[in-house]
């Protein structure tokens, strides 16, 4: 059975050793993230040639992910390392204090608006929620407060306000600089942190282009004021992806929040024609055990249940003991997740009516796919968007989908239940030919025999986007190949 659910995993250190990128291959990932909080612009380069190398040797074509740092809203450094909280007492943040000073009565920050944007009985979470603080009051650009909840707080820990409301840009000058060695590593998504509206992922991608790289755009939704209805909507339409980056969001929001704001940014991300990534802790005991816990395979099936297109590793292979590990349980619960009939359960758009004759043609294939006896679809195509739309409903059967762009063919790696594969057509080909052609391919890859019964939908005319205006059932071994 082929595992439709994504398999998103992130590059570093442990991923850098002999045998594991390939082990990661025949693991089944789909794509790699490029953490750029952490490496060089040459680390990301190298592992970026890597990726293209192993895809070129295997015939896999695995997707490139970068994955942009954002604003860093941190507190700066104790001259001990780390210091003791005690609940109840006085502990103060202060833009004016020396940054590598700290102690166990005040410390350091790097974020200067802070102190304008909080105010008596203002809530702060340090170190991912391990750390709560409440604002006594602002003094001087000084926020004092009172330790809520108690431990070790150490250098450079994160600062998050409950329920949103910090106004640090998605885009630092890190990122604009980043964003040239995205450009040459020639990446298929770049992911945007932290974005407070559509405008932040509009300019991502003008920057982008400017530099000639017209990746795909994947909002991080990490704030409480991203999951507001309208502003939800407006980042999931700026967006070619969502991430529910479950870390940060978690804080601002309460964990307890957390699974109603998944299942309703997948359901409304797949319903706006986006693909849905769920990230965060996903196998996070994995970094130092060879299994995961029951609690993460539920968590993990659970997003497959949701509809997800694709579910993230962290340091679970970055940094971790057991990389492949990882990736072949992923792939394990996904595919025993994946035979429930609900998940192959749709209404999507079926009582919209359709603006576009290429939509409409992919709606039309899922539905006969689907009330048929149909091996698998082949969508030829030069922009990717007919395999999206397809790829938006529910299904068990296979979407191929055939590309000379390597472009499109990065870009539906992440597309759930679609299968890159590519594809040259040849100069004033009948549509027989391409046909027979198709069938050829499919039968390379092991996915056809003679009386297996396929859609293919393609355009009268090669090499144009928005094309797709024909949907042709085959066969195999009926009149098709030589």
């Amino acid at each position: 059975m082929l595992r439709r659910t994504k398999i998103l995993a992130t590059l570093g250190p442990a991923t850098d050793k002999e045998g594991v990128l390939e082990g990661l291959f025949a693991a089944g990932v789909d794509v790699v993230r490029m953490n750029f909080s952490h490496g060089s612009a040459q680390d990301h380069i190298d592992r970026a040639n890597a990726i293209r190398e192993m895809s070129k040797k295997t015939g896999r074509r695995v997707g490139i992910l970068a994955d942009l740092q954002g604003p860093k809203i941190r507190i700066a450094r104790f001259k001990d390392t780390k210091v003791i909280l005690e609940e109840g007492q006085d502990f103060a943040l202060d833009i004016n204090f020396d940054p590598l000073m700290g102690d166990n009565t005040q410390v350091g920050i790097t974020y200067e608006p802070l102190a304008l944007e909080v105010v008596k009985g203002s809530r702060l979470l340090l170190d991912d929620g391990r750390i709560v603080l409440d604002v006594v009051n602002v003094e001087n650009m000084r926020v004092n407060c009172t330790v809520v909840v108690a431990g070790a707080l150490s250098n450079n820990k994160g600062i998050n306000l409950l329920g949103g409301g910090l106004s640090a840009a998605a885009l630092t000058e890190k990122d604009k600089e980043d964003i040239k060695t995205i450009a040459v590593m020639g990446c298929d998504y770049v992911a945007i942190s932290f974005p407070r509206c559509g405008a932040d992922l509009d300019e991502a991608r003008r920057l982008l282009q400017e530099v000639g790289c017209y990746a795909g755009i994947v909002a991080k939704v990490e704030r409480a004021e991203a999951i507001v209805p309208e502003v939800m909507d407006e980042i999931i339409l700026a967006s070619d992806a969502v991430m529910v980056a479950r870390g940060d969001l978690g804080v601002e929001i309460g964990d307890a929040n957390l699974p109603a704001v998944q299942k309703l940014l997948i359901k409304r991300t797949r319903e706006l024609n986006r693909i849905a990534i769920t990230a965060t802790q996903m196998m996070e005991s994995m970094i130092d055990n060879p299994i995961p816990t029951r609690a993460e395979v539920f968590d993990v099936a659970n997003a497959v249940y949701d509809g997800t297109d694709a579910i993230m590793l962290s340091a679970e292979t970055a940094s971790g003991k057991y990389p492949i590990k990882a990736v072949e349980a992923m792939n394990r619960i996904c595919i025993e997740a994946e035979k429930q009939s609900a998940v192959r359960v749709s209404d999507h758009r079926i009582s919209i009516q359709f603006n576009r004759d290429d939509e409409a043609i992919a709606m039309s294939a899922m539905y006969m796919a689907n009330h048929t006896k149909v091996k698998g679809i082949v969508a030829l195509t030069e922009s990717g968007s007919t395999p999206l739309w397809m790829s938006r409903i529910s299904s068990g059967i296979p979407i191929y989908a055939f590309s000379q762009q390597e472009k499109t063919l990065g870009k539906v790696t992440l597309f759930r239940g679609v299968f890159p594969i590519y594809f040259k057509l040849g100069e004033n080909q009948d549509h027989a030919e391409v046909n027979r052609n198709i069938v050829k391919e499919l039968r390379k890859w092991n996915a056809a025999k003679d009386g297996d019964k396929f859609i293919i939908t393609k355009g009268d005319l090669n090499g144009v986007e928005g094309g797709t205006n024909a949907l042709k059932v085959i066969v195999v071994g009926q009149g098709l190949t030589p």
